[in-house]
């Protein structure tokens, strides 16, 4: 196998690119896996190929694998390329989400839900705020996510979360807490992005086990993109006067038609439609948001 390039030059190498704009500090990371990510678990499960360019994870009976980027960021857009796991991947579980540290954390979740041979991927998101998610909303996709890579992204901003499939927005969450719902801004999260195991519950509620005769069940990814502000004691670089256009980009409204689309088609659970699970009443952004 060959061996990982010594440990480069930060400000020749690191395709990371400072910039002040205004009074913001800009964190863009487009370069190679080298260079944005640290491979944290897996023996070996995890390999980055291709001069950077490609990164694989795998999953077998011992164990599955993961990396996290080397930046914490604080709001930003972050996008991902994915193949998944092709034929039988029932059990299996492939993840892109932020994350931040401490007991009371923060996470935006992109997890990708394995199934039988020729049953469509399910794509699970939530949301975390102050270690409390219950948050989840799942969509079936448009197409056969292991034929190819597709993109992947999260928007997150002061006003909103938004998820995307190819440029096409599939969720919002909006910034309620005018009405006392938290909203994740207070802390710097890492990318991460993993597959591992999760029989008891991934597919048709953990009914299908993984058949480990088919392992290594294993992921790509490519093209990590994060154009993001940086933070640190609950405060972000950017600020309102920002000119980076994401930090204040609203769903336009072709936007909110796909949005729309996706929702009426595709969309197979949403949190805030299951009464059963709060008998006691739906969370307060679920009536904010009824049309």
């Amino acid at each position: 196998m060959a061996a990982y390039p010594s440990e480069p030059n930060p400000l020749l190498l690191l395709l990371m690119i400072s910039l002040l704009v205004g009074s913001d500090l800009l964190l863009v990371d487009a370069g190679s896996f080298y260079q944005d990510v640290d491979i944290i678990w897996g023996d070996g499960r995890a390999k980055i190929l291709n001069n950077g360019n490609l990164l694989t994870l795998s999953l077998d009976r011992a164990s599955g694998s993961g990396f996290q980027s080397k930046n914490e960021y604080f709001f930003g857009k972050f996008d991902i390329q994915l193949k998944l796991v092709p034929g039988n991947s029932a059990g299996t579980v492939t993840t892109f989400y932020l994350h931040s540290q401490g007991s009371a954390w923060d996470e935006i979740d992109f997890e990708f839900l394995g199934n039988l041979s020729g049953d469509p991927y399910l794509v699970h998101t939530n949301v975390y705020t102050q270690g409390k998610g219950d948050r989840e909303q799942q969509f079936y996709l448009w197409f056969d996510p292991t034929a190819d890579f597709h993109t992947y992204s999260v928007l997150w901003n002061p006003r909103h979360i938004v998820f995307y499939v190819d440029g096409r927005p599939i969720r919002e969450f909006k910034n309620m807490e005018s009405i006392g719902v938290p909203y994740p801004k207070r802390q710097s999260m890492r990318m991460y992005a993993s597959i591992w195991n999760a029989d008891d519950w991934a597919t048709r509620g953990g009914l299908v086990k993984t058949d480990w005769t088919q392992a290594p069940f294993t992921v790509s990814y490519r093209n990590f993109n994060a154009e993001a502000c940086m933070g640190s004691n609950g405060v972000s670089s950017c600020n309102n006067s920002t000119n980076n256009r994401w930090y204040s980009q609203e769903l336009d409204s072709t936007s909110q038609k796909q949005l729309k689309w996706v929702r009426e088609n595709y969309m197979v659970y949403n949190y805030c439609a299951d009464t059963k699970r709060f008998p006691q009443g739906l969370p307060l952004e679920c009536n904010a948001t009824k049309k």
